[in-house]
């Protein structure tokens, strides 16, 4: 291995660790984001609940006065500390505060996932999202010119790859959505795909193996690394939306909402309606993945298909995104069953590049431990 190799693989390691870093940052950044904005929505609260009170009280004046209140009630409440900016404030706020506290926490964020002005945390978050996706990607880029190929011949080059990918379409999406809700969420999931990379799945870098010195490496794995990051997304909008669905069936039994921060989360169904939009368009390209990987099968061993593990596995998560895709536009699976559907689909995302790589022998042994 030439030096050049190595020092690049070593500043490849130094802009993984700084990219691990400013994700962290952006986590806590997002968190915090979410408990600010949480403790907002509760004083809001209960100045719906007081407003509430004195709208009972007033029932009885003469309909002259009870507007006047209701005017100075609406204009107290607008210079209220706790008041929110954008959709999530509108959705939140209810429209006479007349109504019940209980009734306002029902309430979840716009819909539309436009929420405009947010606090200072979840603009600081999104800014070091993007930061810490630049120097993940030039972590990625010095692996692969120290390589000398493209950086996902390993397990550990397709983890780091892959987490850079789903940050970065994160990103991509959030210029056309507002997604900071789900930064938190998002942003962990790379910091951990980051560890685990680091920790269990390091490998030096190195020539590949024959079988993978082919283009097919570039088609087949690419479409494979951006479909896992499309549903990277899913499963966390399949889990909050499972989350959302309890909190709303709690609150319209008229339990208590302890879950304030999911409030600045849109509906279940609005969670389902996108995560559905995002796993189809990762459908097809989860479709190309095994069509491309069976013609470079052909290419390399002279067959199509061989049941290998790691090819079994591959058609096993196609079986389950497309019985869930089915299931939801035919036989109206919708709900919490379209989304543990969804979220078994990633599971088995999960194990195909995990347990099947570490554990189980095959043509697809390519992992590097």
């Amino acid at each position: 291995m030439f030096p050049i190799n190595e020092t690049m693989g070593q500043y490849s390691e130094l802009f993984m660790l700084l990219a691990a870093g400013t994700y962290t940052v952006a986590f806590i950044a997002f968190a915090w984001d979410l408990a600010r904005s949480s403790k907002s929505l509760k004083a809001i609260d209960v100045k719906a609940a007081a407003a509430g009170t004195s709208a009972d009280a007033s029932a009885k004046m003469p309909v002259a006065a009870g507007a006047s209140v209701g005017a100075a009630t609406s204009r107290t409440a607008g210079r209220g500390e706790g008041r929110l900016s954008g959709p999530a404030d509108r959705a939140e706020r209810p429209s006479s505060y007349a109504s019940s506290a209980n009734g306002a926490a029902g309430q979840t964020a716009d819909d539309s996932m436009h929420y405009g002005e947010r606090r200072a945390p979840a603009r600081v978050a999104v800014a070091l999202t993007v930061l810490g996706a630049a120097i993940h990607a030039a972590a990625v880029l010095t692996r692969a010119v120290g390589a000398g190929r493209v950086p996902w011949g390993n397990m550990y080059e397709f983890l780091t790859t892959g987490a850079f990918v789903a940050a970065a379409v994160f990103l991509v999406v959030l210029v056309r959505r507002d997604l900071r809700f789900l930064g938190t969420f998002v942003v962990g999931l790379v910091i951990i795909m980051l560890v685990a990379a680091s920790v269990a799945f390091w490998t030096p870098v190195g020539h590949l193996v024959p079988a993978l010195q082919s283009y097919w490496l570039i088609i087949h794995v690419s479409i494979a690394v951006l479909s896992s990051a499309l549903f990277t997304l899913t499963f966390a909008m399949s889990a909050l939306q499972l989350v959302q669905s309890h909190r709303q069936r709690t609150i319209a039994a008229g339990g208590a909402d302890k879950l304030g921060f999911m409030r600045l989360v849109p509906s279940a169904l609005s969670l389902e309606n996108l995560s559905y939009r995002i796993n189809a368009i990762a459908f097809i390209g989860w479709t190309f993945t095994l069509m491309f990987g069976a013609i470079w099968a052909e290419k390399a061993w002279g067959r199509f298909w061989g049941w290998d593990t790691k090819e079994v596995w591959t058609f096993v998560i196609w079986v389950v995104y497309a019985g869930y895709l089915h299931a939801r536009a035919t036989r109206g699976w919708t709900g919490t069953r379209a989304a543990w559907l969804s979220i078994v689909g990633y599971l088995c995302v999960v194990f195909n590049f995990t347990i099947v790589n570490q554990f189980f022998n095959g043509l697809h042994s390519y992992s590097g431990l």
